[in-house]
Formats: C-alpha cells, structure tokens, sequence
C-alpha cells in the first residue's frame, strides 16, 4: 500500500506540474518567443502530446490512488481531468484545428466559432489544474 501512496504522489505532482508548466510557461512563451507563422504551427504539434501527457498522469494518479485503497476523492478527480483531456484531444482540438484553418484562408463565420471553442478549451484548462493542485493539496493532507 506504501508503494502505490508514493506512486499516488508522484503521478499527482507530475499531473499538477505538466499542466502548470504547459500552461503558466511553455505556451506563453511560445507565443512571445517566436514569430506568428512559426508559433502557431509549433504549438498545433506540440498540443496532441500535452493531452495525451495529462491523459496518462490523470489516469495513472486515479489508478495509483485506486490501489492505495484510501484514494477515492483522488481517483475520481484524476480520472476526470484524464476523461477531460481525451475530449479535449479526440474531439475539440481537431474542431479548432479545422476552425482556425477556415478562419485563416478567409471564413469570418469560422474565426467566430474558433474562438469561442478556443476559449472552451482554455476554461477546461484552467479547470483541469485548478482540480489537480486541489486534489494534490488534498492527497498530502490526508
């Protein structure tokens, strides 16, 4: 049990971490440090393996803390930001992906919807760490 409680820690901080440093310093200084047609570009490839990275620290943190057998409000928020992310990936990048391209080639209909499933996608992020610090804070006080 001791095992899976040190491993329940290092998913969720790995978890915690990843979206934090993605979000609060990778992507904004992608945007800042490159020009606009090689940022743009950089950040659509970068983005399937930033998902897939939170999918696997979720789902791992929810299974660690499932086999602890203490974990159950650390399993079910991790599995949520897991289930979130593979939306996210699956079905609502590609959606923007598509939007942004129709935006760029001229379809102002499309820069509209683009932006607003843009900020779709920034609200489950910021949801997403705002439960996994929370759900870390919770795991090391108990």
């Amino acid at each position: 049990m001791e095992w899976f409680q040190a491993l329940t820690t290092l998913a969720l901080g790995g978890l915690f971490g990843g979206i934090l440093a993605f979000s609060a310093l990778f992507a904004p200084l992608v945007f800042t440090k490159l020009p606009m047609e090689q940022a743009g570009p950089f950040i659509r490839a970068v983005f399937p393996w930033y998902y897939l990275y939170v999918i696997v620290f979720g789902f791992l943190s929810a299974i660690f803390a499932g086999l602890s057998g203490s974990g159950f409000w650390v399993l079910l928020p991790s599995a949520l930001v897991g289930l979130a992310s593979v939306y996210t990936r699956q079905i609502l990048m590609p959606q923007i992906n598509e939007l942004r391209d129709r935006e760029l080639a001229g379809d102002t209909a499309a820069g509209a919807e683009f932006n607003r499933k843009h900020r779709l996608s920034v609200i489950i992020n910021s949801v997403q760490l705002l439960v996994a610090g929370a759900t870390l804070v919770y795991w090391a006080w108990n």
